[in-house]
């Protein structure tokens, strides 16, 4: 089992930035994709961006290409969202996920609130 422990939601105004954290804790495969998804009000969970191969590899969605930076920090297991130009459809739950070494690994956090309002 793998818990994913996230942090850093919270409110901003349109044009502002918020870093969100994924802590990694349990039986932690360093071959692991680590990514963030969200689920915005009316959409289905999307993903928004992912990490993998030492770093050297990620994915974004369109939504947020140019805006958002994921990182990961292997030392600490943890991975970090940069996001930067919020505009109000960032407003969301943002979840951690940890998958991608077999059909089993596939582990979630809890979800972090956004609010992105003037």
């Amino acid at each position: 089992q793998v818990q994913l422990v996230e942090s850093g939601g919270g409110s901003a105004q349109p044009g502002g930035s918020l870093r969100l954290s994924c802590t990694a804790s349990g039986s932690i495969n360093s071959l692991a994709v680590m990514g963030w998804y969200r689920q915005t009000p009316g959409k289905e969970r999307e993903l928004v961006a992912s990490i993998w191969s030492g770093g050297r590899n990620t994915e974004y969605g369109d939504a947020v290409k140019g805006r958002f930076a994921i990182t990961r920090d292997y030392a600490v297991n943890t991975a970090y969202l940069q996001m930067n130009d919020l505009t109000s459809e960032d407003t969301g739950t943002y979840y951690c996920r940890m998958w991608g070494v077999g059909p089993q690994y596939s582990f979630w956090g809890q979800g972090t609130q956004v609010f992105v309002s003037p």
